[in-house]
């Protein structure tokens, strides 16, 4: 036991140094421990392609951390038995974390700040994750927002507060930490087995917070003057890839919005993401199953198709709609898809298929690097029509058009289904329109080497449009 008393940071979606308010006030009152905890609320929130990201995550933290002589315990089970064995081996006097904000969270830390309380350790929480919290903007009658525009709006009139700078090297506010209380990142088997399908996530990403500022300068310096023009074509790279990083807490908004700010950029369409990240929390705190039930109770009697060769057919980018596939593909790849594409997508699984938007959804938080519940169930309910401030479900995206308007040249298709590389231009986003001796060329057989669609789309349209008239009748 250390000779003197020690603080405790507890680390769940905040895996960095800087602008981490938790790890600030742990450091300002002397020696610090710090833990990852695998816990049944962070294994039910973190899919297949999370769990790879997480593995990495925490390697490259412990790094940053071994670097300001603060141990890294990681242990698994659950939360509260967790905290209490190292309080109790150690002279834990104080534990400190980053809130977060899904109702699984809020449960947990609620019993916990009052476990610990109660055993008489002091317990801090803070904000790393958002601008503002959730229960901060209120419209003036003191509600919650539920148009985007509006709470962005308020938003952009206050100021959050500054990013907080990393903690100072100190070797005599070290907590030596015995080898075998931590488990180990190969213990918890995080990275998928045999077969490996992790490759294209390796080539793509390099989590960890050194990596996340590297994706910022990239696109501060290189990307950000073509974002408001290029961002919704997914050919280009003109995206900032910050999500992961984000979703991890690898780098906080605050960080994101001071560097934008320190630099005199302007950068207004890509700060209204950022915006519609803090919407979307909002959204998820106001309505906590936000995740599984339409906020437009009318959807509840929506009827859904229960069609499983079609979802599988999507899953697998094998729906014969060349944009649609190649966003799926792209997805599987490297665990990330543009946008843009996640819209065409969505919208082609919950009106083209009538597949349920909660069975995206969970394709998505399975796959995605950075599948976050609370963007993750906002948007799936923007493109679904049930959401807030949502797109209504009679907007119904043609795969064919988004794929000639946002992928004009197919350079996207192409580089995500090359059985296709070779179709000309005008036939690349509906390639069953080309004649037999042009698909010949292309070495392109339908049906074989590539789908043919799996529906058609006026007919998936009427159908869908029908299916909103009987929700509309229901709830008249």
């Amino acid at each position: 036991m250390p000779s003197s008393p020690c603080s405790l940071i507890w680390f769940r979606q905040d895996l960095r140094l800087t602008d981490n308010p938790a790890l600030l006030a742990a450091r300002q009152e002397g020696a610090v421990m710090a833990v990852f905890i695998l816990d049944p609320v962070t294994e039910r929130g973190t899919g297949a392609a999370g769990r790879w990201w997480l593995h990495h995550s925490l390697r490259a933290l412990s790094t940053d951390l071994a670097r300001h002589n603060i141990p890294l315990i990681l242990v698994r089970g659950g939360a509260l038995d967790r905290l209490f064995d190292i309080v109790h081996a150690h002279n834990i006097t104080a534990v400190h974390w980053n809130r977060l904000y899904d109702p699984a969270s809020i449960e947990r830390d609620t019993a916990i700040k009052s476990a610990l309380k109660e055993a008489g350790v002091a317990v801090q929480s803070h904000n790393a994750a958002l601008l503002f919290e959730p229960w901060v903007p209120k419209t003036r009658t003191g509600g919650a927002y539920k148009v985007f525009s509006r709470f962005w709006k308020h938003c952009r009139n206050d100021r959050p507060a500054p990013p907080a700078p990393c903690p100072k090297v100190r070797a005599q506010d070290s907590a030596p930490v015995p080898v075998t209380e931590s488990e180990t990142l190969q213990d918890w088997a995080l990275l998928p087995g045999a077969p490996d399908w992790s490759g294209g996530l390796s080539a793509t990403w390099r989590p960890g917070e050194a990596g996340a500022w590297q994706r910022l300068e990239t696109f501060l310096e290189a990307r950000l003057a073509d974002y408001a023009e290029g961002r919704d074509f997914p050919g280009r790279q003109t995206t900032s890839c910050l999500s992961p990083h984000l979703r991890f807490g690898e780098i906080g908004p605050r960080q994101i919005l001071g560097e934008i700010n320190r630099r005199g950029l302007s950068a207004d369409k890509f700060l209204s993401e950022i915006g519609w990240r803090e919407f979307a929390h909002n959204l998820l705190y106001q309505h906590p199953a936000l995740d599984s039930v339409p906020m437009k109770p009318e959807y509840d009697t929506f009827p859904w198709i229960d069609d499983r060769q079609g979802l599988l057919a999507w899953q697998q980018g094998l729906t014969g709609y060349p944009i649609v596939d190649a966003g799926m593909r792209e997805l599987w790849h490297t665990g990330y898809m543009h946008n843009r594409v996640r819209m065409i997508t969505a919208s082609f699984l919950v009106k083209d298929l009538l597949v349920a938007w909660q069975q995206g959804a969970a394709w998505f938080a399975d796959t995605l690097v950075d599948a976050d519940a609370a963007n993750n169930a906002a948007g799936w309910q923007w493109v679904a029509g049930c959401g807030a401030d949502a797109a209504p479900y009679f907007r119904i995206f043609n795969p064919v058009s988004q794929g000639e308007k946002f992928d004009p040249g197919g350079l996207y298709v192409r580089r995500w289904i090359p059985e296709l590389a070779q179709v000309p231009d005008q036939y690349i986003h509906q390639p069953w329109t080309a004649p037999d001796p042009v698909l010949r060329d292309a070495g392109l057989t339908l049906g074989g080497t590539y789908p043919r669609p799996i529906v058609d789309h006026k007919t998936a349209r009427d159908r869908a449009l029908n299916a909103l008239k009987c929700i509309k009748k229901t709830a008249s």
